[in-house]
């Protein structure tokens, strides 16, 4: 049989349990596919299809299911700490040009080289920290030091300056 149709019959099989699973892990329907989805994606990129068993599968999704709720989490937290909740701040109390070249400034002056490159791949480029930390050859705890030790830097030399 082919890989295909060996992979169509563990979808027909096991789908809608492993869908199950994943809503009541995540309580959102289109999540809860994504990751089913993907599970049977990475069987298709994978060459031990064969040995995949409904607990494997489960597994599977369980695990997926687990590392969305962490990223969830961690992005929240990083959220909290370090940016502003929309009820702090006024569209009004934007820095003018002359604070956002300081910041730029501080930014090339003030910062490692490491930490000038974090700073630019989350904030330029929009990289999530696994792919800064791919891309870079560091941990995502390592990224999350760069930024937190680059926003501490620009905020007191900020203060400092009024």
């Amino acid at each position: 049989m082919t890989k295909r149709k060996d992979i169509e019959r563990l979808f027909k099989a096991h789908y809608a349990q492993m869908f199950r699973l994943a809503v009541g892990l995540l309580h959102d329907d289109d999540t809860a596919r994504d990751i089913v989805h993907d599970v049977f994606l990475s069987l298709l990129g994978s060459s031990e299809h064969s040995d995949a068993t409904g607990g494997y599968l489960l597994k599977a999704v369980r695990n997926r299911c687990l590392n969305h709720i962490r990223d969830c989490e961690t992005r929240q937290r990083i959220t909290n700490r370090f940016f502003l909740e929309d009820t702090e701040y006024d569209s009004e109390d934007w820095p003018d040009e002359e604070t956002i070249a300081g910041i730029y400034s501080l930014i090339r002056n003030d910062l490692t080289v490491q930490s000038r490159r974090v700073m630019e791949l989350r904030f330029s480029d929009g990289k999530r920290y696994s792919t800064i930390a791919k891309e870079m050859g560091i941990s995502e705890t390592a990224v999350y030091r760069h930024l937190s030790h680059a926003l501490k830097i620009i905020r007191k030399k900020l203060n400092e300056n009024g």
